[in-house]
């Protein structure tokens, strides 16, 4: 019986062509490079060309080439033999054998360190490379589907990304849309994570999300893009679940999209005491203000006339009006809902 495929979700026009691209790349044995910004679901999208491929029975193994020292990915890659150098007592295999028969995951390949793109491409090309301390030559058969956020070409314009191996490498390339190009896709999502935190926390179902919850979610930029959509909805649905948070509800209606967000998160404005370190002094104060007056009145005209400017100024996008008056979004909405009755 064949393993699952990863699921991918999307209904989007953007998506639904990457996909189709992606599934005519998988049945054609060559190398591929999938590109898009950080949390578009590149990993997620090899696993996918891996299993709709010839080699789905084979060994699906993966390398985050910018998480290790540039001393360690060679060893990653190709294993070494026993006394290679000082502690290796053994051999030690390394991804590429891992991978014999399947397909090897290289994430973040544009901080491959130079030296070992060298030893990549003729592996790539021949199938074959030596152990680190070795001198036999290991043959394997590996399907490679590398990674990047980054301009390869540039990269290699630039000399710090070997020219020949981004030509081996890009048989095709396969570019995700970021979510903000998915248009339609943030409530599939949204609703997909929901349901999945839900039911991790025990829930019998996952609390609905209000209209004006689903539209924060739809005008935000997400340039975290998926990663940070599912980050989001799931903490939504926990503080919706925690008593401490005045939980369970059945719809949320506030989302928060800053884990930081507090009035007393410490700044660079701040000193260690958390006290507001000394900067320009204060405005004079408005001139045309005549006593008697009622102080109370007066404040609430200004705090509506700022909320009105800032929100005309931003076209009605309440982040951008939040950050037009120096507030976080959570104080925006808080004096939007005190003088919500003044914008009806």
């Amino acid at each position: 019986m064949p393993p699952a495929v990863p699921e991918v979700l999307g209904q989007s026009d953007a998506f639904l062509e990457f996909m189709e691209r992606l599934s005519a790349a998988a049945v054609v044995d060559r190398p591929v490079l999938i590109v898009g910004e950080r949390g578009t679901g590149k990993e997620l999208a090899a696993h996918r060309l891996h299993y709709l491929s010839g080699r789905w029975q084979g060994p699906f193994a993966a390398l985050n080439c910018a998480a290790l020292a540039p001393s360690l990915v060679e060893d990653e890659l190709f294993g070494h033999e026993a006394g290679a150098f000082t502690g290796a007592a053994s051999l030690r295999q390394g991804r590429f054998e891992a991978a014999h028969g399947g397909t090897l995951f290289l994430d973040e390949i544009g901080a491959m360190p130079l030296a070992v793109q060298e030893k990549v491409l003729r592996v790539v090309e021949y199938g074959v490379f030596e152990r680190l301390g070795g001198s036999g030559a290991v043959e394997v058969d590996v399907r490679v589907a590398g990674a990047a956020n980054v301009d390869l070409p540039a990269m290699a314009e630039r000399g710090r990304f070997k020219r020949d191996l981004l030509d081996r490498l890009s048989f095709e390339v396969l570019t995700l849309p970021p979510l903000r190009a998915r248009h339609g896709d943030v409530p599939l999502l949204a609703g997909h994570f929901a349901g999945r935190m839900a039911v991790e926390l025990g829930l019998p179902e996952a609390p609905a999300l209000a209209p004006e919850a689903m539209a924060l979610l739809e005008a935000h930029d997400w340039p975290g893009n998926v990663r940070e959509l599912k980050n989001v909805v799931e903490r939504a649905v926990y503080r919706a679940a925690s008593p401490a948070s005045g939980g369970p509800v059945d719809e949320i209606r506030d989302v928060p999209m800053d884990p930081f967000d507090s009035p007393w998160r410490p700044s660079q404005e701040t000193s260690g005491t958390g006290r507001p370190a000394s900067g320009p002094a204060p405005s004079a104060p408005p001139a045309g203000l005549s006593l008697p007056m009622s102080l109370q009145d007066t404040v609430q005209d200004l705090e509506i006339h700022a909320l009105r400017q800032a929100l005309e100024r931003s076209r009605h996008n309440q982040r951008k009006a939040a950050a037009l008056l120096g507030l976080t979004y959570h104080q925006f909405r808080g004096l939007y809902r005190k003088h919500r009755d003044s914008f009806s």
